[in-house]
């Protein structure tokens, strides 16, 4: 005997799997979005993310335009360091107190 063959034909839901049938899609919907956020939704992930970055770090800088060195940076804090640190034969191997930099600095 033959059996009728029942097809079921599946239909994906109209904003893509796992979303409602009732509501609108999740993300940006170009009607009520600032063109900007349209485009950099439509971009590339990593012109977006280096784009922020960027910004951020931009941001992040004018804070620090009018400030000064910290004393730690000066050349006399440095050479004192570096005494101290010869003086109290730290890091003898391939440090300050190392055979090699001592010769360097023994021209100075």
């Amino acid at each position: 005997l033959l059996h009728p063959r029942c097809c079921v034909w599946y239909e994906p839901p109209p904003f893509g799997p796992r979303t409602s049938l009732s509501k609108g899609m999740y993300g940006v919907s170009e009607a009520n979005t600032a063109r900007w956020i349209v485009a950099a939704s439509k971009a590339p992930q990593w012109q977006v993310m280096g784009a922020a970055i960027g910004i951020f770090t931009c941001l992040a800088y004018i804070p620090l335009l009018k400030e000064k060195l910290p004393y730690t940076c000066s050349p006399e804090y440095q050479a004192a360091q570096r005494a101290y640190m010869r003086y109290h034969n730290m890091n003898p191997i391939w440090g300050i107190s190392s055979k090699q930099a001592r010769a360097a600095d023994a021209g100075h």
